[in-house]
């Protein structure tokens, strides 16, 4: 009904026309103003923290897609090369090997698109696999179960010592690791 009642006082098509892309489009003003800010927009254009390749692509994607319906022109060189540039330091590794491995001016951004987010993919499976392993490695202590009514021997005394020296050795390293300024001397003693 909006749209009617715009072009309803018209006389002629062609004044429809023009009212209907002025509403839609705006004026040559404005279509200059929003490619100045969407250019702007693609200039200033960096990947944010944590954020992921295909979020990039996405908010890539469509300012350039804004900027080619308001009549701007890119080649393939220049927008892969903006697309290298916007991302972190996370990605420096593979950047240099696209950059070297490939002619930028024939890939798509689509083909690097994808070859990135087969990189960030293969990272996310390697930090996985290194963080299950440093959860696999922790300390496991022999026990032994002694009843009341059982003697007592010199095999469970010499288990116990062992248990007790890899707690101190384990416990030495922690602190040293840590940092800690207090005094060893203290903990050396059996």
């Amino acid at each position: 009904m909006d749209e009617f009642f715009r072009v309803s006082q018209c006389k002629s098509v062609k004044d429809m026309w023009q009212v209907l892309e002025v509403a839609r489009e705006g004026t040559n003003d404005v279509k200059r103003e929003r490619k100045h800010a969407l250019i702007q927009e693609y200039e200033l254009l960096k990947m944010q923290q944590e954020e992921s390749i295909t979020k990039v692509q996405k908010r890539f994607t469509h300012i350039v897609n804004h900027l080619i319906g308001l009549g701007k022109e890119f080649d393939k060189e220049e927008l892969n090369i903006k697309v290298l540039k916007c991302l972190n330091r996370f990605w420096q590794p593979k950047l240099t090997t696209i950059s070297k491995s490939r002619d930028l001016s024939t890939l798509t951004t689509v083909a690097l698109f994808g070859k990135l987010s087969e990189y960030e993919i293969e990272m996310h499976m390697l930090n996985k696999q290194e963080s299950s392993e440093k959860k696999v490695r922790n300390i496991a202590l022999k026990t032994t179960t002694k009843r009341n009514d059982e003697p007592e021997d010199d095999v469970a005394e010499s288990s116990d010592n062992e248990n007790l020296n890899l707690l101190v050795k384990r416990f030495r390293k922690h602190l040293k690791r840590k940092g800690s300024k207090c005094n060893q001397k203290r903990y050396n003693s059996k």
